[in-house]
């Protein structure tokens, strides 16, 4: 059997795609409108996407489809359940953001507690140049030393942070799933977590139960000198709610590589040039030229490994 594969959104991965050693035919389309993702993936038997969404109503007009190759680690953009009812084989990549992600977010933790984007303004404004002293010391500069992180997730994201982090002299936790009954070994109450930590950063997935994790109430639980990181998905957190809490000193700061929509609409909430102490990159985190190397390496593997009957990776 020739495999018809069809990608979504090449654009989305600067990497290079080599050719599946099997049978097939390959087309690639830079970006996919979501009215344009069945169209495309008519008569395909395999769908490369990263962050198009395919929906149970989508996949149900795509007869062909026998493989949906997700070039990425998160899967809430495919409905699961509706391949797996139709026997088609979800796979997605693992491991490819072990070293861009942790990085990404020691980089943000500098760049909160050192004051980094308020300096570099001041300097681009001429402040530095205008002042009697040989520095300026308009905003408070913290050490990382001997604070304490909170980590939510364990996974290897999560591990990897947390490794970095003990080499900067933090103390690391990892917190319990909210409203668990027990705490497992080497785990902290969630709550308990809130209450210490003095920076929070994201890294476990979206699900029903993890959707609004971080809202209001939890917000209000948090030391007001406490900086959020949020890497993972955008809606983990109640952005409003965060927008409110920076402006009212609810906490010191928050840095986020993913919003809930993305792009984001210009007047999003997070998007206020006024919010004091935000950092917003835009979905960066996994994005060094390695990890997406091997991300694309990983995608082709997953879709060679499903034509010899062999699929690895999988979802569904």
């Amino acid at each position: 059997m020739t495999l018809r594969i069809v990608m979504l959104e090449r654009d989305s991965v600067d990497a290079s795609f080599r050719r599946p050693d099997v049978g097939h035919t390959w087309a690639d389309f830079a970006w996919t409108a979501p009215d344009d993702a069945v169209p495309r993936l008519a008569g395909a038997h395999v769908a490369v996407v990263n962050k198009t969404r395919l929906t149970a109503d989508m996949i149900s007009s795509l007869p062909d489809l026998k493989m949906v190759a997700i070039a990425a680690t998160g899967s809430d953009n495919v409905d699961l359940a509706a391949c797996k009812a139709r026997g088609i084989v979800v796979s997605n990549v693992r491991g490819y953001a072990v070293t861009t992600v942790p990085e990404h977010v020691v980089a943000l933790m500098f760049a909160l507690a050192r004051r980094l984007p308020q300096y570099t303004a001041d300097v681009a404004a001429g402040r530095w140049s205008e002042a009697r002293n040989f520095c300026l010391l308009d905003h408070k500069v913290r050490d990382l030393a001997g604070t304490t992180l909170g980590l939510v997730g364990s996974g290897s994201l999560g591990s990897g942070v947390a490794d970095r982090a003990r080499a900067l002299g933090m103390n690391v936790i990892f917190a319990e799933r909210p409203g668990a009954s027990s705490v497992r070994e080497g785990h902290v109450a969630f709550d308990d977590v809130l209450r210490t930590a003095d920076v929070l950063s994201l890294h476990c997935p979206l699900t029903e139960e993890t959707k609004h994790l971080i809202n209001a109430r939890t917000l209000a639980s948090m030391k007001p000198t406490a900086f959020l990181i949020n890497t993972a998905r955008g809606a983990l957190v109640d952005e409003p709610a965060l927008a409110q809490a920076l402006r009212d000193g609810v906490i010191a700061g928050a840095a986020l590589d993913v919003l809930s929509s993305e792009p984001p609409p210009k007047d999003h909430s997070l998007l206020d040039a006024s919010i004091p102490n935000l950092i917003v990159t835009p979905h960066v985190a996994w994005a060094s030229q390695s990890a997406m190397q091997v991300l694309a390496d990983q995608v082709i593997d997953n879709i060679e490994a499903f034509a010899r009957g062999n699929p690895r990776n999988q979802l569904a």
